[in-house]
């Protein structure tokens, strides 16, 4: 099965799947082992961990696909891209839709706002016109069908914040309208706001729960309750680079001033259950096949 298939499937039974965040292809394979169905590649982890800068739009087009490339030929389950605004009007978003499919994605989600965008729960945001963001769906629409039927738009609105939640939901229907299979509402503010969407919404909706950290603009609400509310996914963009981050500087907390840390093992991964995630028993076993003087 195609992976744009399976997660059409997925998406489809609209159990409120966690599409988790993934900054890099180590987190994307620990994504994977951990037993999640979709990954999603984190533009604001990829500015984070590439650049050490915010998501407000200093990653590069070619940047982006560089690692989404690495990342979807590194697993076996759905991965979507993020495509922001698309980097460009309506004609570069197609294009950007073609490489996306060209990489074997799954989907990608694409937004509404004024480039240059920013992290959803960053304040400051601006959008575009309805009618433009439309017209952009219609033409990734047109790549999409004439390349992979099943692969997933899903046109996110920030519209919440500038011009609150009917705003948003109008939006949302505009977008399905156009050709979007799912609509992302970015940034609800209660539990209500999250019900109108799923309900009002002629489409499958994604909210984003800013990965269940405290900062973000959205209450945490419990997945079983999305899903009750026929929320299809659930975004969790940046909790493995926030706890990256975090485990980075309890490692170095208990390491610096010339200490060392013996028995720390709650700090670090073994260096086998390391060798296991990168593949090195795979590539022993490649070399005991076919070099001719292999090393035990």
């Amino acid at each position: 099965m195609k992976k744009s298939t399976a997660l059409r499937e997925i998406l489809g039974k609209r159990k409120a799947t966690p599409a988790v965040g993934c900054h890099d292809v180590l987190s994307a394979k620990l994504i994977e082992r951990a037993g999640f169905e979709i990954i999603q590649v984190s533009g604001f982890g990829l500015a984070a961990t590439l650049l050490g800068l915010p998501d407000m739009a200093f990653l590069t087009y070619t940047e982006m696909m560089h690692i989404t490339d690495n990342v979807v030929h590194s697993v076996g389950i759905p991965v979507m891209a993020d495509a922001d605004t698309g980097f460009g009007n309506a004609v570069n978003a197609m294009r950007v839709t073609e490489q996306i499919i060209g990489l074997g994605a799954a989907g990608m989600n694409i937004e509404d706002q004024v480039f240059p965008k920013r992290c959803g729960h960053i304040e400051g945001k601006t959008i575009v016109p309805a009618d433009e963001m439309v017209l952009k769906i219609a033409a990734c629409r047109t790549v999409r069908d004439s390349l992979d039927k099943d692969f997933v738009i899903n046109a996110r609105t920030d519209a919440i914040a500038v011009a609150g939640i009917d705003e948003a939901i109008r939006r949302g229907n505009l977008y399905a309208k156009a050709g979007a299979d799912m609509i992302f509402v970015e940034a609800p503010r209660s539990r209500e706001e999250i019900a109108r969407a799923a309900r009002e919404i002629d489409c499958l909706v994604s909210i984003n729960l800013f990965d269940m950290v405290e900062g973000g603009k959205t209450p945490l609400v419990p997945i079983d309750e999305l899903a009750a509310m026929g929320v299809a996914r659930v975004s969790v963009p940046v909790g493995t680079t926030f706890a990256a981050m975090r485990g980075v500087k309890n490692y170095l907390e208990a390491i610096k001033g010339g200490r060392l840390a013996p028995g720390r093992t709650d700090l670090v991964a073994s260096f086998d259950e390391f060798k296991e995630v990168v593949g090195v028993p795979k590539f022993r076993e490649l070399e005991k096949e076919f070099l001719p003087e292999f090393v035990e």
